[in-house]
């Protein structure tokens, strides 16, 4: 798990949870990834029940 968060981040574990700023910038990454993944999904929604 540590070698999958530092090859997704850039930096491990130990460094996010003692670095606030870290948290911040994988926080709003993962939100950003969130947002686009909902609109990814709405879109697929949209053409599957098209007419």
């Amino acid at each position: 798990m540590e070698q999958a968060f530092r090859n997704a981040h850039g930096f491990g574990i130990d460094e996010y949870q003692n670095n606030t700023e870290k948290i911040v910038e994988v926080e709003q990454r993962r939100e950003q990834d969130y947002q686009l993944g909902q609109k990814v999904a709405g879109q697929i929604e949209r053409q599957v029940h098209r007419d």
